[in-house]
């Protein structure tokens, strides 16, 4: 909606002042229609049903702080701007209390009624925007809990239906916090499963020493700590689903016999001699590029194929900048309820520097500075409500700081090593998966690290 095509109530029962107003505004591209009292003013908003209204405070029936109790209670979000002659701090105060947009005295400085009339017109245009957002979430679709409408998006909501209609093993790929396991959660909930286990493993999250007892599941006494007898995760998902996260971190020596295990459809736990067989559908991810983890021996040829009958590969965000603000305004409304908050949406500064920011940290990051926009925000989220890491250098990320650079000078090099591994763990949501792939570093040297800090 633009300024031209916004309808404007002008209330005041002199009607001098009714004809010059409505004279400035018809030169601005408003259109225009005219009360002299709040009784007619009221039979206009029924009729007409106006963009906006400008009110004088004293009038012969009501007062303008009546008619603006009227207003806002039929529609609290159309724009008031009061006007009056005798003016006080009081007065505007309450005023604005009460829901008006602007309170000016007479006589109008028009320079400032002008621009009021243009930021209540970019409320309205906004308003709208986020209408159709909104409309745009509430389309009911299988795959509804995937937000976007960019092609990449349709194409992997298409490929997702085709793939849960069969039962077939699939690898989701793409880089941390793209939302992949809720990609395989929605083809768990499409599949002939739905309502069976869905038992998800990471990893990348857990140590060496108890993800084989993770899979296999270990029999009494089969080792230190082995109190009692415990089901594997193959035995806990039986008739359901499997998510195997982060299956390039899986150590080396134990993804031949999770080969085994899939090609057999029995394992026998550690400390046992029974095998036990399953019926399990195996869903996988993994955030590296599967040919170069293959290529780097982290994931073994077999077991890739084995896995990959199907491969979704989830796009970055920044591959998808279109879908930003219908992301974000799904997260507005989703912390809105959680913290009892009713921010209406973004201005338009903060939805570009949502859009052109490079988003290391995908839709997880995304996530994060919304909620955190939603506590700071007042009515609508501003720019300055974003982190301060959102000052960019050409849209790829937060400009560097100059206080911190020589804070970093004056750090031995293991204390600036020690900084940029908890930097770097922050930013992609403690994913130390994750982390290492951006480090150019191992798992195992994460979590070294982490023990030698006192945080493993």
């Amino acid at each position: 909606m633009t300024e031209e095509r916004l309808l404007v109530l002008i209330v005041d029962d002199e009607p001098a002042m009714r004809e010059v107003v409505a004279m400035r505004l018809a030169d601005w591209g408003y259109d225009v229609c005219v009360a002299a009292d709040g009784t007619a003013a009221a039979q206009l908003i029924r009729t007409r049903a106006p963009d906006l209204v400008i009110s004088d405070v004293v009038l012969p029936d009501m007062t303008g702080l009546d008619l603006l109790a009227n207003l806002t209670a039929g529609d609290p979000t159309r724009p008031v701007i009061l006007m009056t002659a005798y003016g006080t701090v009081e007065l505007a105060v309450d005023a604005m209390k009460r829901g008006a947009k602007d309170f000016l005295t007479k006589p109008l400085d028009y320079g400032k009624l002008r621009a009021v009339l243009h930021a209540a017109g970019r409320d309205i245009a906004l308003r709208a925007e986020v209408r159709d957002l909104e409309q745009e979430l509430a389309r009911p679709a299988p795959t509804g809990a995937i937000i976007g409408k960019s092609d990449v998006i349709q194409e992997i909501r298409d490929l997702i239906e085709r793939v849960a209609a069969t039962d077939a093993s699939a690898l989701v790929t793409g880089e941390s916090g793209t939302g992949k396991e809720l990609v395989v959660r929605i083809i768990h909930e499409l599949s002939a499963r739905r309502g069976q286990p869905f038992i998800a493993i990471n990893a990348a999250a857990m140590a060496e020493s108890l993800i084989e007892s993770e899979i296999f599941g270990h029999e009494k006494g089969a080792f230190t700590g082995a109190i009692a007898t415990r089901q594997g995760c193959f035995e806990l998902a039986h008739q359901g689903t499997l998510f195997l996260d982060e299956i390039a971190e899986m150590p080396s020596a134990l993804q031949p016999k999770l080969l085994r295990i899939l090609e057999d459809g029995k394992v026998r736990r550690l400390g046992g001699s029974q095998e036990h067989s399953f019926d399990v559908r195996v869903l996988a991810a993994t955030n590296r590029e599967p040919a170069a983890a293959v290529k780097d021996g982290q994931l073994r040829e077999d077991l890739f194929y084995r896995l990959g009958v199907f491969t979704i590969a989830v796009p970055p965000l920044r591959a998808r900048r279109e879908d930003i603000p219908l992301l974000a305004q799904y997260f507005i409304r989703h912390f809105n309820h959680k913290h009892g908050r009713a921010i209406e949406g973004l201005r338009d500064e903060a939805r570009e520097r949502l859009v052109s920011y490079g988003w290391p940290g995908n839709v997880r990051e995304l996530k994060n500075v919304i909620e955190r926009a939603i506590v700071l925000a007042d009515g609508w989220i501003e720019v300055t409500d974003l982190p301060p890491y959102f000052i960019e250098v050409n849209g790829a990320g937060p400009e560097p700081d100059a206080a911190a650079t020589e804070a970093l000078a004056g750090m031995s090099l293991a204390e600036v090593e020690k900084r940029l591994i908890l930097d770097t763990l922050k930013r992609v949501g403690h994913n130390k998966a994750e982390a290492a792939r951006r480090l150019k570093l191992d798992v195992k040297t994460i979590r070294n690290k982490l023990k030698s800090y006192g945080l493993g």
